[in-house]
């Protein structure tokens, strides 16, 4: 593989660099550097001024709102959006159920979702994991009874993302309990504000809130809003979860935090001198380098394999694996690199949307802000999108023959 640009490609990212700037609210943006979740209010704001443009989604088709760039150019936005420190877009929307509406929902679905979620209007949930379904998901609870032009929904998610700020959800619910385990799964798009439907926030180890609890009790969801056929939603489920650990490499948010463990190390003094002319510290950071530049060549690998092919989930699974590990290790290094001021965690002074009390801001430089929360978030990024335990069964089994 050639690592270096084509003069076009290059060109284009140097013009999406510009672009971005100039569109990205400085406030938006000085959020996003300092690495905290974004508001809600960022997100909608900046969906709707990419979506002006044609930009919400590039990764979609074009007939539906999409671009014809190729998978390259798509990821150099990618990677300048993050650079530029952009709030991350309602990923559960644009990376998940939006391509599963438009793949496999009828045209009165993709009419009335796929502009709202291109515009920022409405927010969306995952609705997987439950609390004895986590990675096996083909074990999960949740019914749901048709009634007439109903379902019927009764049971719990849980470690639901953004469920507190979400207008809708789409779940993975039970049609039919005497099937096998992943022939009676269905795929049903559920309105957060239907009665009987209530969440329960869970504050993570950070300080921070971004999971929930969500119940249903005989919750009534439209026939009209089951996503292509009854007992069929498990393989929109594994079309999804595709897309997730794609996603869940996660290359330009990492190189976006190397960036900024250099940007910590140039600024940090160690016996008087810079700690990135710690010999040591400086191999650390060029083995990481490595590390990223290999797992953006299996990310171009994916972005260009057919959807068709046998060992894209495989491959999947081995970018989920990598990307998360690499994730924790990054944000290790820089609390690390950044010694005692490592230690603090640091509220969002902007107006976090999720915090009902500012704590007092520690006494510490600008740079070292939001590093430990961050670390400590990260933990996590090797359990969701299916617990790396499981990506390495998916590996053993489709890859080793085991």
């Amino acid at each position: 593989m050639n690592f270096t640009l084509d003069p076009e490609d290059a060109a284009f990212q140097a013009e999406m660099r510009t672009l971005i700037r100039d569109l990205l609210p400085e406030g938006i943006a000085r959020r996003g550097r300092r690495g905290f979740h974004a508001t809600h209010d960022d997100i909608r704001d900046w969906m709707r001024i990419l979506n002006a443009r044609g930009l919400a989604a590039t990764h979609w088709p074009v007939e539906h709102g999409g671009t014809d760039w190729s998978p390259l150019r798509k990821h150099l936005f990618q990677v300048e959006l993050r650079a530029a420190g952009a709030p991350v877009p309602d990923q559960a929307a644009l990376e998940l159920v939006g391509p599963v509406i438009y793949t496999f929902g009828d045209a009165g679905q993709k009419a009335r979702y796929l502009p709202e979620i291109l515009n920022g209007d409405t927010f969306w949930c995952q609705g997987f994991s439950e609390p004895n379904a986590g990675s096996d998901l083909a074990s999960l609870k949740t019914s749901a009874v048709r009634d007439g032009d109903h379902y019927v929904v009764n049971g719990q998610k849980t470690w639901t993302s953004e469920a507190h700020k979400a207008d809708m959800m789409f779940a993975l619910v039970r049609t039919d309990a005497d099937a096998r385990p992943q022939a009676g799964i269905s795929f049903l798009l559920i309105d957060m504000k239907s009665p009987g439907v209530s969440v329960r926030p869970i504050y993570t180890i950070n300080e921070g809130l971004s999971v929930n609890e969500v119940f249903f009790d005989n919750v009534r969801v439209p026939v009209e809003n089951l996503v292509g056929e009854e007992n069929r939603g498990w393989g929109y489920a594994k079309f999804l979860l595709t897309n997730e650990r794609t996603m869940s490499a996660e290359t330009p948010h990492t190189a976006f935090d190397l960036a900024m463990v250099k940007d910590i190390a140039r600024r940090e003094l160690r016996d008087g001198r810079p700690l990135i002319e710690d010999p040591l510290f400086a191999a650390r950071l060029a083995r990481f380098e490595i590390e990223l530049m290999a797992l953006q060549a299996a990310v171009y690998r994916v972005l260009h394999m057919a959807e068709d092919d046998p060992a894209l989930n495989a491959t999947a699974s081995v970018l989920k694996l990598r990307g998360s590990e690499l994730r924790q290790r990054i944000a290790d290094l820089a609390v690390e690199a950044l010694g005692d001021h490592g230690l603090a965690v640091f509220p969002d002074v902007e107006g976090q949307d999720n915090m009902d009390v500012l704590a007092p801001v520690p006494p510490a430089p600008d740079h070292a802000a939001g590093w430990l929360s961050r670390a400590m978030f990260r933990r996590a990024t090797t359990i969701y999108g299916g617990a790396n335990e499981i990506q390495r069964t998916i590996v053993a089994k489709s890859v080793l023959g085991l």
